[in-house]
């Protein structure tokens, strides 16, 4: 149980990107999505316009356009993907537009498309 407790210790410190990264990884490495039971909740029909009046709590980051400098947006998009590499953080700028992370906070949302912009990005959160 003392390993357990370290383990909640640590995931308690994590950023939200970090905990949307980890998500991600979990994701990945068991083949399952933690959306699923959502959607399947969403899809029940009475639930549906409840959730609706709700307030979003999750938002997607949604790079517009790389900009004049590129180079710069590249650098901020690799500070927040983690998981990509120098050419995939490339393609995701050209790719443009691209969600650059999905399923954050507002918060978290309006600080990274504060950077992205400052880099010369624009940005949409959605």
């Amino acid at each position: 149980m003392a390993d357990l407790a370290k383990i909640v210790e640590e995931l308690s410190a994590l950023t939200v990107l970090e905990a949307a990264e980890l998500s991600k990884l979990l994701e990945d490495k068991w083949g399952v999505s933690a959306a699923a039971p959502v959607a399947v909740a969403a899809a029940g029909g009475a639930a549906a316009p409840a959730e609706a009046a709700e307030e979003q709590t999750e938002f997607t980051v949604m790079l517009v356009d790389g900009g004049d400098k590129k180079i710069n947006v590249i650098k901020e998009v690799r500070g927040v993907r983690t998981d990509l590499g120098l050419k995939e953080a490339k393609e995701l700028v050209e790719a443009a537009p691209a969600a650059v992370v999905e399923n954050v906070s507002k918060q978290a949302a309006e600080e990274l498309k504060k950077k992205l912009e400052e880099a010369g990005a624009k940005v949409e959160i959605k």
